[in-house]
């Protein structure tokens, strides 16, 4: 589904991404493992069109979208949850989702059943419908990022640190709401600081590391690699 050869990204006279290749797959929930700054949101900007690579190529479903815009490449199915959420604070939990439907605001009858479906998965957010976002707990804010995202209906979601501050328990729900969202068909590409969580919902993973890709592998593999484990899972 996703193809990315030697791709190079920069900022000014930094190279945040240094020949990076990889792929996933239709169907697929991959996850890409780094610490802070090793290049995973950069990766995921680029993919999205928020940052021009300026070497290589990136390809969805076997066209080349290299450079393309952010809208068209939401159109295409390509959508990002950011890390961090990046909600409108004062607007309303409602807002905050049809946001989402923006590249779709045509298809006033496929929104309503995309947001039906989102509150049928979150049946909080429809108690906190007219509630400002910015006044939910963490884990109701990022029920509501989520949902944004599924509004843009993706083909493949980029999920950047979903579990990040939140509650034990959330986390959990949250990494079975991931699954869910995959199993219905869902391709998603996850970042994740909790890598055992996310390592065992995953088909496959990746390593990245000052911008480089350094190591690959299924979930079993991953999961009994010493040196992931070590640096990654705390074993």
């Amino acid at each position: 589904m996703l193809k990315l050869e030697n791709v190079d990204a920069k900022y000014d006279s930094f190279k945040a991404l240094d020949k990076v290749s990889m792929t996933v797959g239709q169907g697929e929930l991959v996850v890409l493992l780094g610490a802070n700054g090793a290049g995973k949101t950069t990766l995921f900007n680029t993919i999205s069109g928020l940052l021009k690579p300026s070497a290589g190529s990136i390809t969805l479903n076997g066209e080349d979208v290299t450079g393309r815009r952010p809208s068209a490449l939401v159109q295409a199915g390509v959508v990002q949850c950011p890390e961090g959420r990046k909600l409108f604070p004062e607007m309303s939990v409602m807002k905050n989702l049809v946001l989402g439907a923006y590249v779709h605001r045509r298809d006033k009858a496929g929104i309503r059943k995309t947001l039906d479906q989102v509150l049928e998965m979150f049946p909080i957010l429809e108690e906190k419908k007219n509630q400002a976002a910015g006044s939910l707990s963490g884990g109701q804010q990022q029920m509501v990022a989520i949902g944004r995202a599924l509004m843009g209906r993706p083909k493949l979601m980029l999920l950047d640190e979903p579990s990040l501050g939140l509650a034990p328990l959330v986390v959990k729900q949250m990494f079975e709401t991931i699954q869910t969202i995959n199993n219905a068909g869902t391709t998603v590409l996850l970042a994740e600081q909790n890598a055992f969580a996310a390592l065992k919902i995953a088909t496959r993973a990746y390593v990245i590391e000052n911008g480089r890709l350094v190591m690959e592998g299924d979930r079993d593999a991953m999961l009994g690699n010493e040196a992931v484990r070590k640096a990654y899972i705390g074993a």
